[in-house]
């Protein structure tokens, strides 16, 4: 059985940096999974700004079906082939990468607990609430130094569609999540990963309860 962790949060949350302290402390075989690899190919004209630009923080800037697809397989242990996406080029390279389908699944995003179909699949569901001005200082240093934005883009972008799609969108995921996570994320990773080392533990001791019954002839 795989255990699926579902973190969702704004943009500059801080989830990645979550989930790696996650991967830390759990002692299970991990694998972190990212929403933003699931970015269309091309995005909807419909969502376009006023100014003609996409918006790439609307729930229809995502391939759901193929997200869907790929969480289901992943639940049921099959590895699936992931889609690399350049943030440069605002475009898929056509390449994948392989993604494990490990004991445990860390799926993180800005919309991880948007959609049903989804929340319905994760065993653990946390959300980063994190104030609005470190998220954009934290986007703003990611985007000029690893996808070669200029600074006037990031900011004409942040309040085109990052702040208006976090209110409208995002920020309402938290009502879903069984853990909500604050700035302070040293705690509270100690805190999720002690509950998962637990359950794979029980889960482990079941499975090896059932095993022995099995083996020596017992209903």
């Amino acid at each position: 059985m795989i255990k699926l962790i579902g973190i969702a949060g704004g943009s500059g949350s801080g989830k990645t940096t979550f989930a790696k302290k996650l991967i830390n402390l759990i002692e299970e075989p991990i694998t972190l999974f990212h929403m933003d690899s699931y970015y269309l190919p091309e995005q909807p004209q419909r969502h376009f700004t006023k100014s003609g630009k996409p918006n790439f923080d609307h729930p229809e800037a995502f391939d759901w079906e193929l997200l869907r697809t790929h969480l289901h397989e992943l639940k049921d242990g099959k590895d699936v082939q992931t889609p690399i996406y350049d943030f440069k080029t605002s475009s898929r390279t056509g390449e994948t990468t392989t993604t494990k389908a490990t004991s445990v699944v860390i799926f993180e995003g800005i919309f991880t607990l948007f959609d049903s179909e989804i929340r319905n699949m994760l065993d653990i569901k946390a959300f980063l609430s994190v104030d609005s001005d470190i998220r954009f200082t934290r986007r703003l240093n990611r985007d000029v130094q690893e996808r070669g934005r200029s600074l006037d883009s990031i900011i004409d972008q942040y309040y085109e569609t990052v702040r208006p799609m976090h209110q409208k969108f995002l920020e309402p995921q938290k009502q879903f999540a069984d853990f909500i996570v604050g700035e302070e994320t040293c705690v509270a990773a100690e805190i999720l990963a002690a509950k998962i080392n637990q359950d794979m533990s029980q889960l482990l001791s079941e499975r090896q309860t059932l095993s022995n019954l099995t083996h020596s002839g017992q209903p």
